[in-house]
This record gives C-alpha cells, structure tokens and sequence, in this order.
C-alpha cells in the first residue's frame, strides 16, 4: 500500500511539471502560399478578451490597412470564439473555449477562421490551437461492478474493468489505473489502437471461495495534471465453482460500413465467439464493453445472436467512423473482448451554404465593367464530388460570378450598366450547385441598386418665358414660377436658380427683380413706371446640386403694363400764378370762329392717353363749344354787342383710363373790337383776384410809373425805328396796364390738338426810356392779353415755346 502511495505522488508531481510548460508554451508559425496561414496556440477556458496574437505584427500588415480594407473574420459554422481588434491589430477571446465541447478527444485541437481585407481582397487564414488544461477528472460510466468469477480460475485470467473516460488529452488526460492492494488480482493496463487505456485484472493468485466468497477492490483512474484529478469505480468479486474456460473471439477487429442516414434496424455486422466449455458453463452472451459509453445509443446488439445494428441515427459529417468494444461472456462470467470499426459513408445530404462576406450596393451608374460588387463564401460539408460547388448567375444580367479562393467567390460587373433613369435596381440570383448525384443547388438573390450620377443637366420646358406685371406693383409681388426638370435624382436633381448678372441702362437687373433659389419664383424687387422702363429682359440659370454641378439658362420677358396713374397736362393756354391770359374775340366773329385751342398731353400710353375735351363751366354756355377730341374753343353763334365782354371758360381735360384722370384749365376770352374797350373789365378782374383793397396806392403808383416808361418807349421808337411805325401798337396814357393789340390771323390745319406756330412777344423797358426796345415778332394768328400786375408796374416778357406745341408727345419740362 506505501509503495502504490509513494508511485501515485511520484506521477502526479511529473503530471504537473509537463502541464506548467505547456500552459507556458505558446507556439506560432507562419505559412504563406496565395493567402497566408497563421497558426496560434492558447490554452483552454481563457477569459474574454484575453489576448490571441498580434495578426497586425504577425502579417507585416498595417494596422491602417486592417481599417481601410474592412477587417473581419469569418468563422463559417464554427461560434466565433475569436474577436479582431482592427483598431489595435490584434485577435482576442471573444468567449470561453471548452477543448472538449469543441474537439471531444480530437487532438490536436484547433478551431479555425479566415481574415478577409478587401481593395484590395486578401484572404489569410488563421488556425488556433487549443491547448487543453486539466479541467475534468476521469470517470466511469457506472460507480459499482459486479463479477463472478469461478474459483477453478487459472491464474493468468484476464477480467476486463470498466474504462474510465477523461475528456482532457494528453498529459492532462487518463495516464493510469490503480487497483486497491489485494491477495489474488494484479492490474495491467494496455492502450488500443487510438492510444485510449483501458485496464484489466488478471488473476495472479487462484481464488478460495471458501476463505472469501466476495471480494470488494476499488479501481482508481488517474490523470497526468496539476493538480492530479482521479475517478473510482467499486468492484464488487462473486467466487463461483467450476468454470474453467472462456468464451474467445473469432477475429480481434472487425470491420463494418454503414450510409449515414441510414434508418433504425439497419444490419451492420456479426460477431462470434466460442467457449469450449459445454453445457451452461459454454453459453455465450454478447454485449459492449465500457470502453464508450455513447455507443449503447447509436447502436444494438443481440446479446445472443452477436447481430449489431442500428438504432440511432448517424451523419458523416459528426463522425466518420466508430470503434465499438465487444464483450463475449459465459455462465461462469468468464469473458474476452473484441473491436468493431464502423466506416460512415458519406450521402450527398447538405446543399450548399451561400453566406454574403460583404455587399457594395448601391453602385454608381458610371461604374467600369469588372467592379467588385460582393463577396461571398459558398461551403458543402459533404466530401469528395459531394462536396465541390459550383457558382453562377441565373438571369442574364450585367454581372458575374468569378471564383476567387478556396470557397470565396467575388460578384463583378460584366458591362456597363445601363442608365439609371431607365433601370434603377437589378435582382440577380446566384444558384450554387454541388456535383453530387442528385445534385443539390442553393439560389440566393441579391437586390442591386444602381447610385446615381450627375450627367443630366436641368432642363426647361420652354426657351423663353414671358410674364406681364402691372406698373406701380407692391414690391415683393410674385411675378411668375420658372421650372426646370434633371431626371437625376436626389442632390444631382436638387436644382437652384440664379439670376445671371444684366444691367438695365445704368443699374444692375438685381435692383428690379429677384429669384428664389429653391422655388424659381421671380419677385419683383421695386414698383415698376411703365413712362420709365417698358420691359425687362434678362437670364435665369438652373444648376442641379451635383459635383461638378451641370446647368442650363433661360431667358425671361417680363413686360410692363401701364396704368392709368398720369393725369393729362395742359400745355396751353399756359396757367400762371401771378398773371391772366385772354383770348380776344371780336363782335364781329361769326359762328365757328376759333378763339383758341386747348393743347394737354398723357404720359400713359394707348387708351389711358386718349384725350376728350369738355367745357365744364362757362359765363355763357350758349357763346362757346369745345371740341371733344382737339379742344378747339369756337363760337357757336354771332357775336352780338349785348354780350359780355369778359368771358370766363372752364375747360376740363379727361383721358380714357379707368378710372379716368382729368385736368381742368380757366381760359379768359374778352369779346371787344380794341384793347381799351376791355382794359378796365379785365383790370377790375384782376383787381378782384390778386389784390385787396389795401394795395390800392401801390397799383396807382405803378400805373404812373407804368405810363411814364410807356411814353418815354413810345418816343424812342418813334425817332429810331421810323419804318417799322405801320406795325406799332398805339400806345396811350392810362392808369391800367397797356395791351397790346395783335388782328386775328390764326390759321389751324392740322386740328391734331396741338398748336402749329410760335408766337415771341418782347416787351423791354429801362427806367431810360430812350433805351427802351420793343420787340415784335411776326403777326398773330389771334390776339391774346397777357397781364401780370407788378409792383413795378413794367410788363415782363411773353413767350409760347414753339418747340412744346409743335410736339405733342413732348412731355412737360
């Protein structure tokens, strides 16, 4: 008992220095061939987060490139237990790691994933050893075993005893078994042909069933770990009489194969075993050992015929093969032992799996035929012909489908691509199908859309708009909406509108008119004056939002409408403040005779400028008539001498607009045949107008002063300009102012409402009347009075402009 101590401790400090170096031992290489495989090695159950490997140092790749290729692992159908830190370069834990949940007793252990980097693509792929750690003890699949065992037992009888499983590997793994100290059994142990321990108790020593007729022993299985872990089974030894031989297999290994898939029942093999013992002692009875104890749910075996079969289900792609113990037992529980290996052969039962790596959508219409659009990584887990796939496009599109590395497949463009104003999206489906018999396909569509670009300028509908605004407009007024069309679509169909830069006269278009840039309005900046500008011309250009930015102009009529906002202005009878005009008619006119033309012009145009002439207010309606459209002033009867010789006419112009605007003009017309006849009418008139009776003295004084400039003109005239006497007025001493006298010679042709001569009266005079100078100029077709009272009493100059009445269009200075 010390000794099998002191062995135990002695192999379980060995057990613990091996496993504290290979926890220690992290091994790295480094294969390249196209791509380039790595290979690292952590130990199990690392937290999350633990560092993996450096693949940014290990790669020679810079950790921008991770960033600017899109870094990311793939781990197909495996959980990804690996995470990538882009940022840092590195790979960590991205959760625990169970060696035996991954790889069972697989060894070695690893789990692989693959670095995909794309513009350009690269592929590594990444291989990461497991290394297993001491976390599981052995133990049996039953806690107590019953033998009977004869006591005609040879020494040298072998007993088979239950195998103990341990799912670490390696040193951490089953190293020993250890039988409790005992008189009559030693305990040897052997490995199979997959280096799986399994131990057997031999008889050393025969048995006395009289002395002990049942043993209890205690078989301990130990591992290699640190600390050491163990498992214990009870064994519990019946003695029997009389059994001396055991049954024996016909073959140690037998081989089987069996489909996956295959259904419950299904036959896979017999096995045989004799015993030459007869009677009782020589019946056989078959079953499996406890070297696995998931076999019992895979499948069967007839404990009397040997037949196994299937009663479960298998799949090639969990396990390819079986190793089944088979035990051959007699009455006298006297056993041998044999294997069975189940071949698994693999159907053609998975179809291929299509998993999209990374998806470019949209794409941009101008995009060069060979354009990667994705990625995709296709994999069948059936082997051989089953197992290799083929990749292609079902529609006949702009696409195809290139094979890239091991199972990745890169989706490009195969043309160029269409406007996207006719076709905005593509749906492609890639089918991939495998080469098994039948063959199994996997479709899997992809919606492409197509981005837009910016080669469509706006347009117009019409090359040149017009628009009318009413003159004396409020400012701001809405004066019309251009709209352009880009069948581009978001910010390359994003249009603005701009005013391109036209001076009008002197000022820039700005000062009139305004766009807005979103909605294409024109607004008119100011009020428009139709008697100042008539229209506006000008360009509108219509830009998309695009990069570079397309665009197209316009040009725009915006025309002026007038408004009857002028009234008409009288250009004669001329009407002054300080001084009355009179038109002299003599007694002996007849009817129709002209006394004067009343001439007014409109700065509105078309019918706001039509004028008509009427009299409003008259001291004798019945003496006069004006004409309706050229405002002549006729008599509409005789003259007789009863009639008054002051005669006031109201006159009231009124143009065409609506509504109609109107100026009224006072024209006097004195009916006498001489100047003196009406001298004191029309000086009493003035008197009554201009003046109140406290500027009596000052009138008397000017008339004095008035006649004696007057007489002193008349004598200088007289002795210096003796041959223009015939044309002189007859001048005389008065108290009133003098007037002179012109005969009616007023000639009118045109009857236009405009007067066609011009008619200069000069009157100037000095305080020096031998220095005065009178003035007359050709013959009058009528007579007319001017009077300006002055303080002076002098008579100042009289003049009708013929350069206003022989232009009627002529507006008034």
């Amino acid at each position: 008992m010390d000794r099998w101590i002191s062995s135990y401790g002695t192999l379980k400090w060995r057990f613990c220095f091996s496993r504290m170096s290979q926890i220690l031992l992290i091994l790295l290489y480094l294969v390249c061939n196209v791509g380039c495989q790595i290979r690292y090695s952590i130990p199990e159950e690392m937290k999350k987060g633990s560092l993996v490997g450096n693949i940014a140092s290990d790669l020679g790749i810079n950790v921008q490139r991770l960033r600017s290729g899109r870094a990311r692992i793939v781990t197909g159908e495996n959980s990804q237990y690996a995470e990538l830190k882009a940022d840092k370069g590195m790979f960590v834990v991205n959760e625990r790691v169970d060696r035996e949940k991954l790889c069972g007793d697989m060894t070695p252990c690893s789990f692989s994933f693959d670095l995909i980097l794309e513009n350009p693509m690269e592929l590594h792929h990444i291989t990461v050893e497991v290394l297993d750690m001491n976390d599981n003890s052995p133990f049996f699949h039953q806690h107590d075993m019953q033998l009977t065992i004869g006591e005609s037992a040879a020494p040298g009888a072998r007993f088979v005893l239950p195998t103990a499983n341990d799912p670490d590997v390696g040193v951490n793994g089953l190293q020993e078994y250890y039988l409790s100290p005992n008189d009559n059994f030693v305990l040897k142990t052997h490995s199979n042909s997959d280096g799986r321990k399994y131990a057997e108790m031999v008889l050393e020593k025969p048995l006395d069933r009289e002395r002990h007729p049942n043993l209890s022993l205690k078989l301990i299985a130990v591992d290699g770990g640190t600390p050491q872990k163990s498992g214990t089974v009870n064994i519990e030894i019946f003695v029997l009489d009389a059994n001396d031989n055991s049954p024996v297999f016909n073959q140690t290994v037998y081989k089987a194969s069996v489909r996956e898939h295959a259904p419950k029942g299904t036959y896979i093999i017999t096995v045989n075993a004799t015993d030459a013992d007869s009677g009782s002692n020589g019946l056989i009875y078959y079953s499996f050992s406890k070297m696995q104890g998931s076999i019992d749910g895979i499948f069967d075996i007839d404990k009397i015929t040997g037949v196994i079969s299937l009663s479960g289900s298998i799949d090639f792609e969990k396990n390819k093969k079986y190793e089944i113990g088979i035990e051959a037992s007699d009455q006298g529980a006297l056993t041998d032992s044999s294997k069975v290996i189940v071949d698994v052969i693999d159907l053609n039962d998975n179809p291929p799996v299509i998993n999209v790596m990374s998806l470019t959508s949209p794409i941009a219409e101008d995009s060069p035929p060979g354009t990667t659009i994705g990625i995709i990584n296709v994999k069948d887990l059936d082997s051989g012909d089953n197992g290799h796939v083929n990749c292609r496009i079902e529609q006949n599109t702009p696409f195809k489908v290139k094979s890239g590395l091991r199972n990745y497949y890169t989706l490009v463009t195969d043309a160029l691509l269409d406007h996207r104003e006719s076709v905005s999206d593509y749906n492609i489906t890639v089918i991939a199908s495998d080469a098994g018999t039948p063959a199994l396909s996997t479709k899997k569509n992809f919606n492409i859309k197509i981005s837009d670009v910016n080669d469509n300028a706006p347009v117009f509908p019409q090359a040149v708009y017009s628009a009318y605004v009413v003159e004396n407009n409020s400012p701001g007024v809405s004066v019309l909406t251009l709209r352009a069309k880009d069948p581009d679509e978001n910010q390359n169909a994003r249009i603005s509108y701009i005013l391109e830069d036209t001076d009008i006269g002197a000022s820039p278009i700005s000062e009139y008119i305004s766009v807005n840039a979103e909605s294409g309005v024109i607004h008119a900046v100011k009020s428009f004056d139709y008697e100042q500008i008539k229209q506006l011309v000008f360009m509108v250009r219509a830009q998309d939002g695009g990069s570079p930015p397309l665009s197209s102009n316009v040009s725009v009529r915006i025309l002026i409408q007038d408004q009857n906002d002028n009234p008409p202005q009288v250009l004669y009878p001329v009407q002054t403040g300080g001084s009355m005009v009179a038109e002299m008619v003599p007694r002996s006119a007849d009817v129709g005779y002209l006394v004067t033309k009343v001439v007014a012009v409109d700065v509105d145009s078309g019918q706001n400028a039509w004028l008509s002439y009427k009299l409003q207010k008259a001291t004798d309606r019945a003496l006069f008539e004006v004409g309706l459209q050229n405002g002549e002033i006729r008599t509409v009867r005789q003259v007789s001498d009863k009639d008054a010789v002051k005669q006031r006419l109201s006159v009231i112009v009124e143009d065409n607009g609506q509504p109609s605007r109107s100026a009224t003009v006072i024209v006097n017309v004195a009916v006498a045949d001489s100047f003196p006849e009406v001298l004191s009418e029309f000086t009493d008139f003035a008197q009554d107008k201009e003046y109140n009776d406290n500027l009596t003295f000052y009138l008397v004084l000017a008339l004095a002063v008035v006649s004696f400039l007057f007489i002193t003109c008349l004598v200088v005239i007289v002795s210096v300009k003796i041959y223009r006497w015939r044309q002189s007025r007859i001048l005389y001493h008065s108290s009133l102012p003098v007037i002179p006298y012109y005969p009616p010679r007023y000639s009118d042709t045109l009857g236009t409402g405009t007067l066609q001569h011009v008619y200069n009266y000069e009157v100037c005079r000095t305080t020096d009347s031998r220095k005065s100078d009178c003035k007359l100029g050709r013959a009058a077709s009528q007579n007319v009075l001017i009077m300006e009272p002055s303080s002076t009493g002098t008579m100042q100059r009289i003049q009708s402009d013929k350069s206003i009445l022989d232009e009627p269009d002529s507006p008034l200075e």
